[in-house]
């Protein structure tokens, strides 16, 4: 651990490590790493695939689904049993498959370890591979290096850390080896420190290994990944309360029909058996796992074509039910890389937007040379602030040989905390020399006696002096990162140290790593959606303000709504519980903050999606219901943690995604209703028929209903379109169901009305028989009753494409798989009376015209009953429809 050695001199931190700074000896050095183990993060068991196939099986539904198939064997069922079987296995397989296709994340972090670094050993400078990196070894560390271990800085010259992965912050840390007086100060505050995996982007240092492998904090970052329980989406906990409910009123249902039929003397008992465990295999939903699926994997394909790519599939339908996205700001919400937006030249402040800067003047001269960064065929190269002078010109199509031609660079002054300043020494082809300087303002300006305006150099006033700080705060209230910017011209008398004095004031620059050109209207939707989004970073709290109000997270005049780590850290889980609806911004954050923010917004029930692209943000993607990792900027580990990956990174794309798992939850619910009512009509037609003392379904013929009209009308009706408004509702929340918003209701109502349409039917058959035998016209009248039941719940679907919408739309035909499948059903209903051979096979007898006038006016019944009270409900309850 890295206990306190941020507190205490470079001198004791070697003392407790029992090291001098000739490092250790390599007697020592293998006696540490056979004590503390290899300088790696240890990896996670995993699962075989065959564990994962086994694994799918646990579900409920799917035990009860098994159980049907073995009783489909029993009852001599054997393609209904072999239908089942398949969807079984069908739904397994996907799962599997996307489990499969998913990294596993401390594994993406094990991968991380660079494999050699510079220690000294004996006094002597050699390089080892990382992982035999020990405590107490003296590490090397170079613009260029990423940091094999934690630990503490004995000497630094010019040093920068880039850090952004585990702290969030997007520009680069200064660092130094000068004791820390603060208590308990943040990763991001610990400027004598260096943390493993992470990058050295200027400078070089000495520094003493304070700790490695899993008590790095990278490595506690593994640990948390791997304690945070994996919690259950919306959609597994709707399906397990679903198959309770249904599994409970099967079994009570079937029971009281066999034990009703047996002691009237209906059938034999094990007649009454048989159609007890018919009724039982015909009221379980089997279709039900395959649509989820299916929609869910169709869901999948229609997110990738977005550029969201789903690792486990319920986390398309989880999107749908987001009401809090967290998102990091640092490369999600902005593009991480640090980008000129104002510059202050001949004493005004002008934007970039309304303003170029000219590449012949003599601020744009400073900006290019007194820069240590590189062009490369692969672009810049340097630190991002430098970068960011240059790339102001690339992106005006400048050409910065224009200026490095025209001046040689003969000697520099390379930047350190104390000056605060950099300088370039140039020469032009006349001989001329020139001493080009940028730095802090408030250093820089101590330096100036003169100022050039509109290329006249003048000295400088006292007013001009408080214009100039005037404008600098202006700026860095906005949270921009200002420079600026001084020459001198160089005789032949002037001294090394005389560069830095008497200079000429050019010009201020201010920069910022700015959002995301399309986050700002895709913060906008989401709301417009109901769903908050905040922003979470470990930037500091000016920088996360200004982004966020930008970007309309935080309204313009805002003065709250924004929380620290270190007021996070004074607060207990309870206190954070009570207070964190107030905030939208949380500022300068651990990785631990992270986590506990998202438990406590949902510890209000809310559904919380987290995105991320840091090192930092794993746990918390894991720990939300569903995390949202970057495809380009992020590491291994926050992909390997989340459950969908954005593939352009893209802010936007989340609000895409949501929308289609909105459409996904839709599909289901309708497939749902579908099949809920569609069996709840089976079950009530059969019971009222035994209770009735009526002809009854034989066990073949509730089989067949149940084969041709639940799969395919109910797998069609996943692949629907989504609905036109989905993204103008509020999210339904986590405690709505599949039966939510009218669904449950619509089941019951139409369920009986199907019951209560075909014992109608069967009764009208027995008022105005065709035949005079007592025995066909009952044969009739059970035989019109099963066309009937079929034809309903295949008609019924067409209501069931929308849950309150009107049947009679110009969609309601646009569906070609569905309308394929309700034809295809139709036929194999239908061939059980115009094939021969079937009559016999499913006890069925021929009908003419006036007994299908009668089933297809059962049919048109139901269809207007439907519209009728979906019509009542748009003009009362669901009014916005």
């Amino acid at each position: 651990m890295n206990a306190d050695y941020y507190q205490v001199s470079t001198h004791e931190v070697l003392e407790k490590l029992a090291v001098t700074q000739d490092g250790l000896t390599e007697k020592e050095a293998k006696h540490r790493l056979e004590k503390n183990g290899p300088n790696q993060l240890a990896g996670e068991k995993r699962t075989t695939i065959l564990q994962k196939f086994i694994n799918q099986f646990k579900d409920l539904m799917i035990i009860i689904l098994l159980v049907a198939t073995v009783i489909s064997l029993l009852i001599g069922e054997a393609s209904d049993a072999l239908i089942i079987f398949l969807v079984v296995v069908l739904n397994a397989a996907f799962g599997v498959f996307q489990e499969a296709k998913a990294e596993n994340a401390i594994d993406a972090l094990q991968k991380m370890t660079t494999p050699y670094t510079k220690v000294r050993r004996n006094g002597q400078v050699q390089q080892i591979q990382s992982d035999q990196v020990t405590l107490g070894d003296i590490v090397l560390l170079e613009a260029g290096d990423v940091v094999p271990a934690d630990a503490r800085i004995i000497e630094a010259y010019n040093l920068k850390i880039e850090e952004s992965a585990l702290t969030g912050e997007s520009v680069p840390t200064e660092k130094n080896s000068e004791i820390l007086t603060t208590t308990a100060p943040e990763i991001g505050d610990q400027n004598n420190m260096v943390f493993m995996n992470t990058n050295v982007t200027y400078g070089t240092a000495e520094v003493v290994v304070t700790a490695i492998g899993m008590q790095t904090q990278v490595g506690q970052i593994a640990t948390m990944i791997s304690g945070v329980e994996q919690t259950t989406t919306p959609l597994q906990r709707n399906i397990n309360h679903l198959s309770k409910i249904l599994s409970i009123l099967i079994l009570v249902i079937a029971a009281v029909i066999f034990i009703f039929g047996t002691l009237t003397g209906r059938e034999t008992p094990f007649g009454m058996l048989l159609t007890a465990i018919s009724l039982a295999v015909a009221a379980i939903p089997e279709g039900l796992p395959a649509i989820v699926t299916i929609t869910l994997a169709l869901g999948t394909q229609a997110m990738s074509k977005r550029n969201a790519l789903v690792r486990k599939l319920p986390a398309v339908e989880t999107l749908g039910t987001t009401e809090i996205i967290a998102s990091d700001k640092t490369g999600t919400l902005t593009q991480n890389k640090m980008t000129v937006e104002q510059i202050m030249i001949d004493q005004k402040l002008r934007p970039i937007t309304d303003y170029t800067l000219p590449l012949s003047s003599r601020l744009a001269t400073i900006m290019i040379l007194a820069n240590d960064s590189q062009q490369t065929p692969d672009g810049l190269l340097g630190d991002p602030t430098e970068t960011a002078l240059l790339q102001y010109f690339l992106d005006q199509d400048d050409s910065l040989e224009e200026v490095t031609e025209h001046y040689q660079r003969i000697d520099s002054i390379p930047f350190d905390s104390d000056r605060k300043l950099m300088s370039a020494i140039v020469q032009t082809p006349a001989d001329e020399r020139f001493c080009l300087t940028k730095g802090a303002v408030d250093v820089l300006l101590g330096r100036v006696t003169q100022i050039e305006i509109a290329g006249e150099v003048r000295p400088i006033t006292e007013e001009d002096r408080q214009q100039i700080k005037q404008v600098n705060s202006q700026l860095a209230a906005s949270a921009l990162r200002v420079l600026a910017y001084a020459y001198k011209p160089l005789s032949a008398e002037t001294t090394d140290a005389d560069y830095e004095q008497d200079l000429i004031f050019s010009g201020l620059t201010g920069m910022i790593d700015p959002e995301r050109p399309e986050a700002q209207a895709a913060v906008a939707k989401a709301k417009a959606a109901g769903i908050r989004p905040l922003m979470i970073t470990g930037d500091h709290q000016e920088t996360a303000q200004t982004i966020a109000k930008r970007l309309g997270i935080l309204p313009e005049d805002s003065t709250d709504g924004v929380i620290t780590g270190r007021e996070l850290s004074a607060m207990s889980d309870e206190q954070l519980r009570q207070e964190v609806e107030h905030y939208s911004v949380y500022a300068r954050v651990s990785p631990e903050h992270k986590v506990r923010i998202v438990k406590a917004w949902q510890s209000h029930g809310k559904i919380v999606a987290m995105t991320g692209d840091g090192v930092n943000d794993a746990p918390a993607l894991k720990t939300a219901d569903i995390g949202v990792g970057m495809g380009i900027t992020g590491t291994e580990v926050s992909k390997g943690a989340a459950d969908i990956v954005l593939a352009d990174d893209n802010f936007a794309t989340i609000i895409t995604a949501v929308e289609e798992g909105r459409k996904v939850f839709a599909n289901i619910q309708k497939a749902v209703q579908y099949l809920l009512s569609a069996n709840l009509g089976e079950v009530l037609t059969l019971s009222l028929m035994t209770f009735a003392n009526w002809d009854i379904f034989l066990p073949v013929q509730i089989l067949w209903i149940n084969l041709v009209t639940d799969t395919f009308p109910a797998i069609a009706l996943g692949v629907e379109d989504g609905e036109p408004d989905a993204m103008t509702h509020k999210p339904r929340g986590a405690n709505s169901t599949f039966l939510s918003n009218g669904v449950g209701s619509s089941i019951i109502y139409q369920g009986i009305l199907e019951s209560f349409l075909t014992l109608g039917v069967y009764l009208l058959a027995l008022l105005y028989p065709v035949h005079s035998s007592s025995a066909m016209i009952h044969a009739d009248a059970l035989t019109m009753s099963f066309i009937t039941l079929g034809m309903l719940q295949l008609a019924h679907a067409f209501n069931c494409k929308s849950i309150h919408r009107s049947i009679f739309s110009r969609t309601t035909f646009s569906n070609k798989f569905f309308n394929w499948a309700i034809l295809g059903s139709a036929v194999l209903l239908a061939a059980t009376i115009f094939i021969p051979g079937f009559n016999q096979i499913f006890h069925v007898t021929p009908l003419n015209l006036t007994q299908w006038g009668m089933i297809f006016g059962a049919v048109l019944a139901m269809i207007i009953i439907v519209e009728v009270v979906k019509f009542v409900q748009r003009k009362t309850v669901y009014r916005n429809l």
